[in-house]
């Protein structure tokens, strides 16, 4: 909003010398990230009060799961995730350039992801059970936001001369001229790549603090990518392919990192109040469609190689209890594993974000491996 009106007025001759700043996208992403910490940290302490009177009980937790967390965790309100997607909403909105189709994409994406937890996150609470929304109905409405949303980025997105076919294509990494044009088929691909990484953040939601960090790890490593991928001298210098306009996205990403900071600090252990599936179908939506947009898709299975693994435990474990009647973990998914074995809860989350850290390097590293 304040580059529109920056634009604006110096249409009319005004010139604004401190108004220059706006011009740059390293400056508008680091104000969008302490617009995002402010805001959620504004938010903090009487929301969570007013979350715990309106929920009672809080988050119902799973009877058939970690003993202590029913003692440990009971009576602790969820739906912070709102904290964090009011942070992320009114840090893009107020620096981003709201002309750009690849803003309105990731927001809106990430908005009617929060508005699906958030009815799922509603049925628990006040049926007081861990079965919100079912599991059928939200693969349903995740794939058909998921489709709409990249049917309009193939469609009205912008297109690089250079490579016209790359909205329909499939890029690798390290492999600098192999894309695959999937054509109409790349709506499939990219719909699968949003939805997983909606759940795949959603399974990794189950300690204090555990799926916040690595989010805020892989929103600067795309942040970092939408920058250099969004500036053609950049993407020309590390031989990527250009994505136009991708730039105004760093500042989704830097919104995300202080919106994700102020709610961590209630979130860290002992957590005041869970994100809830409001936060995590949506970070992991935002990210999956951040991904699709930037041509990185298999670069954010490596950036989120942690998220890759949390849901992978699930799948597996199921699987393999449907044929054989064992179980290959524990628990799953797998951060509870590591509860069974003895782990302490703060032990697995800052190994966890340690993994996530050293995952993040290794796809910015792809960047110049070429």
């Amino acid at each position: 909003m304040l580059f529109l009106l920056h634009q604006w007025l110096s249409g009319f001759g005004e010139h604004i010398p401190a108004a220059n700043l706006l011009k740059y996208l390293t400056f508008r992403s680091g104000m969008a990230m302490i617009t995002g910490y402010v805001v959620a940290v504004a938010m903090g302490s009487r929301f969570i009060g007013w979350m715990k009177a309106k929920q009672g009980k809080g988050q119902p937790i799973r009877a058939e799961g970690i003993a202590r967390h029913v003692v440990e965790k009971a009576g602790t309100p969820t739906m912070g995730g709102f904290m964090i997607l009011a942070g992320i909403l009114v840090g893009s909105m107020l620096w981003a350039d709201l002309s750009n189709v690849h803003v309105w994409l990731v927001l809106g994406v990430t908005a009617a992801y929060g508005l699906l937890g958030f009815l799922d996150d509603y049925a628990k609470v006040t049926k007081q059970t861990t079965a919100g929304v079912s599991s059928g109905m939200k693969l349903l409405i995740q794939t058909v936001v998921a489709v709409a949303a990249v049917a309009v980025l193939m469609f009205y997105g912008p297109v690089s001369p250079e490579t016209p076919e790359l909205s329909t294509s499939v890029a690798f990494p390290i492999f600098k001229n192999l894309l695959i044009n999937l054509g109409y088929f790349y709506i499939a691909w990219a719909a699968f790549i949003i939805v997983g990484a909606s759940n795949a953040v959603n399974m990794t939601d189950g300690l204090d603090g555990l799926a916040i960090v690595p989010v805020m790890i892989a929103a600067g490593a795309f942040g970092i990518i939408a920058y250099l991928v969004g500036n053609f001298s950049f993407a020309q210098y590390l031989q990527v392919h250009f994505v136009p306009g991708l730039g105004e996205v760093a500042i989704i990403c830097g919104a995300t990192i202080g919106a994700g900071l102020g709610f961590l600090w209630y979130n860290a252990p002992p957590a005041r109040i869970f994100m809830g599936d409001t936060g995590s179908l949506a970070l992991g939506g935002m990210l999956g469609m951040i991904a699709v947009i930037a041509k990185h898709e298999i670069v954010l299975g490596i950036v989120g190689g942690l998220f890759v693994a949390e849901l992978l435990s699930v799948m597996i474990q199921v699987a393999y209890f449907k044929r054989t009647g064992k179980r290959i973990f524990l628990m799953a998914p797998i951060h509870h594993h590591f509860e069974k074995l003895g782990w302490a809860e703060s032990t697995i989350v800052v190994r966890f974000w340690i993994v996530a850290l050293m995952l993040a390097f290794i796809g910015l590293a792809t960047l110049k491996i070429r």
